[in-house]
């Protein structure tokens, strides 16, 4: 809106709602509602999936470590009514699976609208309502809602996206769809925000002393329950939360993107501190919120995070990295340029089809530059443009060969 931006403006702020998903799940466990390690189908017994076998065995806590394996990134509108997540759920019979269930880390929002509905149908009523009555309520955060129709009545921010042939332009929708809303569909001003820093950086009380959750399963939230040493969101991943190391301390954490709003949301539990940044603009909206944080690291704790080297090599040792690799939602071709390598990433018709249905403008997205690491096997950075810095990794097949590449945070499979 035309507003200036203050301390009530209320952002968009994407994926640190799984953390919101997760934890109300945790509260339904310590209620004897919800067993982490039950099969997800112990709750939502409709579950279909193009694996029978994944659709039985998949448990509750793999919707919550990205390993349920299938692709993740199903961004179908199914409306706006009460029954916008059951729909969702029930068109994710048609996802391939990349990959086996538990054997690998891929990013995966169709997964936390499966952990939306097991909330639903555990409570009786909806995913919002639900989340509402767990944690909102409890922990007093009035400014954080779902709906467009509450946010309208607020001072409220638009996201934007930036390229250099068309300016900065305000990005439509404004909203994402109902299905997708336990992946990250809330909005909040930054006293909220904090107030679910100070919360799980805490004992699991609200602030007048109400017990929310013990203190044993809010820091159970935020042990490793699966490793990916090299990826893009960290070192490894709890019960929703991305974990890594900076300079000796365990940072968790879990950042957040919509259409042209970006947030970050870290914590360091082992000095009590917190810091979050909410933009409105891409895709330089990672990079600030990036650099904000880094700073307030350094400058609060004296936290600084090991520089990595990135390589120049010879094409041939760099030629078995490249060919064609595939997500439910991109192609991604690399080639070899000047002894790193470049990444065209082309997004699938079908995605695309999808986003202009929704009203969403199709992003040109520039080659991304990767460059492989000094004293690493089969690690990248990319080496320059927004997301400068970003690491991913290679998988290779048992006989060696290279198989797929983890690029923000998701597998894509070799197809040629």
């Amino acid at each position: 809106t035309p507003q200036p931006v203050d301390e009530s403006t209320l952002f968009q702020f994407g994926s640190t709602g799984k953390t919101y998903t997760a934890t109300a799940v945790m509260r339904l466990v310590e209620q004897g509602k919800v067993d982490l390690d039950a099969p997800v189908r112990t709750y939502v017994p409709e579950l279909s999936l193009r694996d029978e076998d994944v659709a039985a065995g998949v448990t509750v806590l793999q919707l919550f470590n990205h390993t349920a394996g299938w692709e993740g990134d199903m961004m179908d509108n199914t409306g706006d009514g009460d029954d916008a997540l059951e729909k969702y759920v029930a068109r994710m019979e048609r996802l391939q699976q990349p990959s086996p269930l538990g054997a690998t880390v891929s990013y995966n929002n169709a997964a936390l609208s499966v952990a939306g509905r097991v909330i639903e149908k555990v409570t009786g009523t909806t995913y919002e309502q639900a989340i509402g009555d767990l944690l909102l309520e409890p922990l007093g955060m009035t400014s954080t809602l779902f709906f467009p129709g509450d946010v309208i009545t607020r001072r409220f921010a638009v996201g934007h996206n930036k390229s250099d042939e068309l300016g900065i332009k305000v990005a439509r929708p404004w909203a994402m769809a109902r299905g997708n809303a336990p992946a990250g569909g809330m909005s909040a001003n930054a006293k909220d925000q904090l107030t679910w820093a100070r919360f799980h950086l805490g004992d699991g009380t609200a602030a007048d002393g109400t017990q929310v959750l013990s203190t044993e399963n809010l820091k159970r939230m935020q042990e490793p329950t699966v490793d990916m040493a090299g990826s893009a969101l960290g070192d490894a991943v709890g019960i929703s939360w991305l974990i890594s190391e900076v300079a000796g301390e365990k940072v968790v954490g879990h950042g957040g993107t919509t259409n042209g709003q970006h947030s970050d949301f870290t914590l360091v539990p082992g000095r009590s501190f917190g810091a979050i940044s909410m933009t409105n603009c891409g895709p330089n909206g990672p990079a600030l919120n990036h650099a904000i944080v880094k700073w307030a690291m350094e400058h609060f704790l004296g936290l600084v995070g090991v520089e990595l080297t990135a390589l120049r090599l010879p094409d041939a040792e760099l030629a078995p990295y490249t060919g064609r690799f595939e997500t439910i939602a991109a192609v991604i071709d690399l080639t070899v340029d000047d002894g790193r390598l470049s990444a065209a990433v082309t997004m699938k018709p079908a995605m695309a089809a999808a986003l202009r249905e929704a009203g969403e403008e199709v992003p040109e997205q520039p080659p991304i530059v990767l460059a492989m690491l000094d004293g690493t096997a089969d690690r990248y950075m990319v080496d320059e443009g927004p997301a400068k810095g970003m690491k991913g990794y290679f998988t290779r097949t048992p006989d060696g060969a290279v198989a797929g590449v983890h690029l923000g945070g998701r597998l894509a499979t070799r197809t040629t």
